[in-house]
């Protein structure tokens, strides 16, 4: 029955690679922490990047892009809760004609930041208060909310840039039930609806990746040497062994649905297109030169953080590009030079790429430490500098050298094929999520965690085709696929994975497709 289901399966996955379907995508988890440098950077830092075909009803005829940022959001951290970082451009960036040049189209969100309400009218010492509660998003019961976030959606083409969205409203954190009495009512307010097919959200949701990830990270030490049943394994609402260590925490969400016409090369939608197949990734950049003012204020946001200065990084080794400090002129030995320091002219200061994200933990488990940040720094289709990681998987020696069992001999040119290549004769190697638009959507209810590898409890293969490596949709469990695929016919017929088959929280099947977050005052998180 294994030898069967692994035929199954590599045939599933041959076809995903020399069709018009995407082949990216055998990695492990998603990008929590991943390199050295954006570790310290919470707010650039991308957690999860998703691409899929929207599978809300009606909406079928939709792609949805959804980045999200701040790994660990624990919900009771106040008095100062998770925002965007208006100093940083959040981008989600799309190849639609195949050449693994993620330039033909640009998505970007910037934010800004203002000080207002009751707490500013009484000078108060949080940053949302319950005076009156907190209902609104703007106007009448909006009161309480202080510090408020607005952000401006552009779309570039080419040399085409247009603003499809401007001055819309952040969902703040969700600080409990006496500030905010109905958040989910309140984060709907932050659904906007720009017209054309288009809806945008931006706003704190709940952390939808599921995984052991203190085992997984404590050399695999997992729970269970690795291998589920047949039954446990087909099994996507039940752990059967494994503790989900993100469970009862949040992140910063942003997500963008707008109609598959405008993304792909020839403007049809999925049924018409000669080019169904589009390649993207996520990524965040801040300025070259940041300059600090002793007041903690920036001249030109009234009511933002200002970044202390720092000398430009070179292009060339953006890895060692400076984590940001935030402004604190009082703890400066030197007020009267800080008072002197003026502005930079943001048209002097270009923006430098600090993190990407395509195919989930690409840099976290494939790329050395060495080279995590300079990766970081540069664009996917700069891959060909990171090739002796997919050809010789180092997780591959470590699944071998942990649990004795033998994985797919290097050089691995099917995961080469997989991750870098839209069809095995390309020459350009990029690593990009890819998604092939034609694949009907599948039902948020019919969705199977383990997409392509997906079975029944007997072992027979029940394929899921339209998630992960087909794009990534939040439900798909990409560690155990990563796990299988990178540990080759034995990792896959011995059904390998953390133990980890669900998230804690429940999925909904509407835009924007993450759950509500966990509020401060009553989260709670899983232990063993």
């Amino acid at each position: 029955m294994f030898r069967s289901r692994f035929l199954t399966i590599a045939v599933l996955l041959a076809m995903l690679i020399v069709s018009a379907a995407p082949g990216p995508a055998v990695v492990q988890a998603a990008s929590h922490r991943e390199a050295p440098l954006i570790s310290m950077d919470a707010e650039a830092d991308i957690t999860d990047f998703f691409m899929f075909r929207s599978y809300e009803p009606g909406h079928e005829d939709k792609v949805v892009f959804i980045m999200n940022v701040i790994p660990g959001e624990e919900p009771s951290s106040g008095p100062n809760y998770f925002n965007f970082d208006p100093n940083v451009s959040y981008k989600f960036e799309i190849d639609n004609d195949a050449d693994g040049k993620a330039d033909d189209i640009s998505i970007d969100f910037r934010f800004s930041n203002e000080f207002r309400g009751t707490n500013r009218a009484l000078g108060l010492f949080l940053s949302h208060v319950a005076v009156p509660p907190i209902t609104a998003l703007d106007g009448e019961g909006s009161e309480g909310l202080g510090w408020r976030q607005k952000y401006t959606v552009s779309m570039t083409k080419k040399d085409d840039r247009d603003k499809i969205g401007r001055d819309l409203i952040v969902v703040p954190s969700n600080v409990g039930p006496r500030t905010m009495p109905d958040y989910a009512a309140l984060a709907a307010q932050g659904i906007y609806d720009l017209g054309d097919g288009v809806r945008v959200f931006a706003g704190q949701r709940e952390d939808p990746f599921f995984i052991d990830l203190g085992a997984t990270f404590d050399t695999l030490n997992f729970r269970k040497a690795p291998l589920l049943t047949a039954a446990e394994d087909a099994n996507d609402t039940v752990n059967p062994f494994g503790i989900d260590m993100l469970s009862g925490f949040n992140v910063n969400t942003i997500a963008i649905e707008v109609p598959i016409s405008w993304v792909t090369k020839d403007h049809k939608g999925a049924a018409e297109t000669k080019y169904p197949t589009i390649g993207a990734y996520a990524s965040t950049s801040r300025r070259s030169q940041q300059v600090l003012r002793s007041s903690g204020i920036n001249a030109k946001t009234p009511g933002s953080a200002t970044v202390s200065a720092a000398a430009a990084p070179d292009a060339s080794k953006a890895n060692l590009y400076l984590p940001y400090v935030q402004a604190g002129a009082a703890d400066q030995a030197d007020q009267a030079e800080a008072e002197a320091i003026e502005p930079v002219d943001s048209a002097s200061s270009n923006f430098v790429q600090v993190q990407r994200l395509a195919n989930p933990l690409v840099n976290e488990a494939i790329i050395g430490t060495i080279d995590k940040d300079r990766w970081n720094a540069l664009e996917p289709r700069d891959e060909k500098k990171f090739l002796d990681y997919y050809q010789n998987p180092r997780f591959a020696t470590a699944l071998q050298l942990v649990f004795g069992i033998t994985t797919t001999v290097a050089p691995r040119e099917d995961l080469v094929n997989l991750l870098l290549k839209y069809k095995p004769t390309d020459k350009q190697l990029s690593e990009l999520l890819r998604l092939n638009l034609s694949v009907p959507p599948t039902p948020l209810a019919d969705q199977k965690r383990l997409t392509v590898l997906a079975h029944d409890a007997a072992g027979v293969s029940t394929p899921d085709n339209a998630g992960w490596p087909n794009g990534r949709r939040p439900k798909d469990d990409v560690t155990d696929i990563a796990v299988r695929v990178i540990g080759g016919a034995n990792y896959i017929a011995g059904m390998a994975g953390d133990g980890v088959n669900t998230d804690d929280a429940t999925l909904p099947a509407a835009f924007p497709f993450l759950a509500t977050p966990f509020d401060g005052r009553n989260r709670t998180h899983q232990n063993p």
